[in-house]
């Protein structure tokens, strides 16, 4: 994609949506309900996982909804856990973990149909 030709791994990425989508969407080519995707969604989250390790993704739904809400998880997972509530103390945390120079603390797993969505 032209942001990663665009912009050095050095940046920082910070991503806010609530997730929230139908886990079809994220594993399959074509699972968009509203346009023909090419590629699983997953396969493009990965790509800028990739190129800017350094991501956090800031959720506007109430924390306590995640657990409830399948493809929340999923992505959560997927983040290495780096997913943050769109509040003053979510965006805290957040920015404290864009900011940690030792790496962040969390890092991205790869996602399956095995893959268990709590641990």
């Amino acid at each position: 994609p032209q942001i990663v030709r665009t912009y050095g791994h050095d940046y920082k990425l910070v991503i806010v949506g609530d997730a929230t989508m139908n886990p079809y969407e994220i594993f399959y080519a074509g699972g968009s309900v509203d346009r023909w995707n090419d590629e699983a969604g997953v396969t493009w989250l990965r790509r800028l996982l990739d190129a800017y390790p350094s991501t956090v993704w800031f959720n506007p739904e109430p924390q306590l909804r995640w657990e409830h809400t399948t493809s929340v998880q999923m992505i959560q997972k997927m983040m290495g856990y780096r997913m943050f509530p769109l509040t003053l103390e979510g965006l805290d945390h957040g920015i404290r973990q864009l900011r940690n120079k030792q790496g962040l603390s969390h890092s991205p797993q790869p996602l399956s149909f095995e893959t268990p969505m709590r641990d």
